[in-house]
This record gives C-alpha cells, sequence and structure tokens, in this order.
C-alpha cells in the first residue's frame, strides 16, 4: 500500500490521478490533497476520499508536503511555482512523481543536487515512454532519445500561416484535452522544448543526442535508440492514466488503467521531421538548456506572460517565441544559482516580457 499525497488534484492529471487510486484502492492509500485555487473542488475531493490533510494555494502546498507522513508525492501543479513542492518533497524523501516539468526545468542542478538516485519518476507521456525504454539497456549503449510531438494544432503551417492564428484555435488540440497554459504550449511548440531539457536533466543525455519528430497519431510516446540500431519505442492509445500510475507506483505496472492498441484494425503510423522555422521554440529550448543556470527559468517565464497576453489580445501568435528570444536575448544571468537567484531571475523575466509586449502593442 503506497500512501499519496496529490498536488494539483483539481487539475487534469490531478483527477485522473484521483481516478487511479479510486479504482486501486488495496494499492494506493490518498493521504493528501492541494489545489491552486479551486476551494470547493477541493473539498468534494476531500470528502470523497475521506483526507483531513488538504492545502490550498503553493505555499499550503509545499507545507503539506513536509507535514503529512507518505511515500509518493504527484506534483501536478502548473507552471513554476510548483518548484517548493518539488524541493520539498525530495528533501522529506518522498518518491517525486513530476507532472510539473516546470520546477525541474526551473530548478535545473538545484532539485537534480537535492534528489538522490531514482528519486524522481516522470509522468509526462513522452518521458515515462522514455523510462520505460530505457530499461531495455544499460546507460553506455543509448545513442539518442526521440521525443515526439502530436505537432498541435497548426502541423504542416509555415511561419507566414501563423500570423494570423487565433486563441481559440490555438486551443484546438487534436489530441490532448490540456489546461490553457499547456494546450498554447503545444501549439507554439514551447511544451516539447520544455520537454527535450526535461530529459536531458531526467536521463543525463546531450542536447545533440536528443531529437524531436512529429507524430501526428500520438501513439508512440517517445523512443529510445540503442548503439547497435534498435529502436524501442512504446506505444499505448493516448490516456494520461498510464504514466500516472508508472508514477504512482514505478517500476510496477497497475492492471487496467488504459485500453490496449487493437491490432486487428488497420492503422498508419506516420513520422515526420519539424519544422524549424515555423517552429523556432525546440531550437531556442536547447540553446537555452545548454546555457543553463537561470536561463531556463527566464524560458519559462518569458513565455508565461507572453501566454497570457496572447489569450488578452496584446500579442500575435508568432509573438509568442519572439518575446521569449528577446528576453532570453537580454538576459545575464547570476554567478551562482540559487532559490532566491532564481526567484530574481524570474521575476525580471517577467517584467521584462510584459515591457516588450507593451511596446509592441
Amino acid at each position: 500500500m503506497r500512501r499519496i499525497i496529490v498536488l494539483g488534484s483539481t487539475g487534469s492529471i490531478g483527477t485522473q490521478a484521483l481516478e487511479v487510486i479510486k479504482a486501486n484502492p488495496r494499492r494506493f492509500e490518498l493521504v493528501g490533497l492541494a489545489a491552486g485555487s479551486n476551494a470547493e473542488m477541493l473539498a468534494e475531493q476531500a470528502a470523497e476520499f475521506h483526507v483531513e490533510d488538504t492545502a490550498l494555494g503553493a505555499a499550503e502546498a509545499e507545507q503539506l508536503v513536509r507535514d503529512v507522513e507518505a511515500d509518493v508525492v504527484l506534483n501536478a501543479i502548473t507552471g513554476s511555482i510548483g518548484l517548493g513542492s518539488t524541493l520539498a518533497a525530495l528533501d522529506a524523501g518522498r518518491t517525486l512523481a513530476l507532472a510539473n516539468k516546470e520546477s525541474l526545468i526551473v530548478g535545473g542542478e538545484l532539485v537534480l543536487a537535492a534528489a538522490a538516485p531514482d528519486q524522481i519518476v516522470p509522468v509526462d507521456s513522452e518521458h515515462s515512454a522514455i523510462a520505460q525504454a530505457l530499461r531495455s539497456g544499460g546507460p553506455g549503449e543509448v545513442r539518442r532519445l526521440v521525443v515526439t510531438a502530436s505537432g498541435g494544432p497548426f502541423r504542416g503551417r509555415t511561419r507566414a500561416e501563423l500570423a494570423d492564428v487565433t486563441p481559440a484555435q490555438a486551443l484546438a488540440h487534436p489530441t490532448w484535452d490540456m489546461g490553457r497554459v499547456v494546450t498554447t504550449n503545444s501549439a507554439t511548440l514551447v511544451n516539447k522544448g520544455l520537454e527535450v531539457i526535461e530529459a536531458h536533466l531526467l536521463f543525463g543525455v546531450t542536447y545533440d543526442d536528443i531529437e524531436v519528430v512529429v507524430h501526428p497519431q500520438s501513439i508512440v510516446h517517445s523512443m529510445v535508440e540503442f548503439v547497435d540500431g534498435s529502436t524501442i519505442a512504446q506505444a499505448s492509445p493516448p490516456d494520461m492514466r498510464l504514466p500516472i500510475s508508472l508514477g504512482l507506483d514505478w517500476p510496477n505496472r497497475v492492471g487496467g488503467v488504459g485500453r490496449p492498441l487493437d491490432w486487428r484494425t488497420a492503422s498508419s503510423w506516420t513520422f515526420e521531421p519539424l519544422d524549424d522555422e515555423a517552429f523556432p521554440a525546440v531550437t531556442l529550448a536547447k540553446a537555452v538548456g545548454r546555457a543553463g543556470s537561470t536561463f531556463p527559468a527566464v524560458y519559462n517565464a518569458a513565455n508565461e506572460q507572453a501566454v497570457d497576453a496572447f489569450h488578452e489580445g496584446r500579442l500575435p501568435f508568432l509573438g509568442i517565441v519572439d518575446t521569449i528570444q528577446a528576453v532570453i536575448d537580454a538576459h545575464e544571468p547570476p554567478e551562482q544559482l540559487t532559490v532566491e537567484s532564481l526567484a530574481e531571475a524570474e521575476q525580471w523575466a517577467r517584467r521584462t516580457a510584459d515591457e516588450r509586449i507593451a511596446a509592441s502593442a
């Protein structure tokens, strides 16, 4: 029986995690819940699962992680505000089921320094797929990681054709049902850029050996190519309950969480290269990842401000990544990376992004 704390319990990942826990009462015990602002839904969840320990807001979530006895903390908070809870879970010795990629990307070497071997289990479908495939060989046998991308709602469009797309079009993702920020990030491919940085940090593979390919069917969630020329792929119908369940009970598989592929039905899986001219966010993310220090935090913070501006009609779609690039170009990293310097860099990035957006209006 694993005792579980779910942070971000009212969001998409959190609610699906509760479905997995509810369906497996002999395997999981829910001992803590935290939400960002939806107090009513949080109270309903606590009543349904008979959970006494709850938290509302990032600071209370972090304290909950420190105070409540648990084996696994699922961090499904959205945004870099989840960094405190990530560090708290690692410091408390919990297994961290990480759906909050931003906290690892922003925290970088601080998070890695706080983590024991195998203490972080990825919940993103791509990184869960890589973790599963990596069990087929040793670290020295890996040639490269292949991260798949659906291509989002604008796959196949040229840069010129993206100039006038609307927020409603950006939110019409062909595969996944996600929140506003993540869905927009999938449309710009910023999300895939963040996932490349996350893959480097999780698995220690160089950026030169991480490739993004577009796979519109979203059946192959990522692949690992080995030195002997073989490639191991993890394939399943799109369903986040599968990687969530692995995050809660790694490396054990939980029966019945997802449906298998129907091999009796004819189907086609296609793969195509990423158009870096139309979607430069991945190339920029690799450069940011190589630079390290506070650059990933600045990339993420500038993007969050730009996404808000886009949905509020203050910035065109192409202006999102253009804003990130401009803020990155203006950034000077601190001499020492600390939690405080990260926070200062994020605040600077948000101010600088807002100023640039206002000036371009």
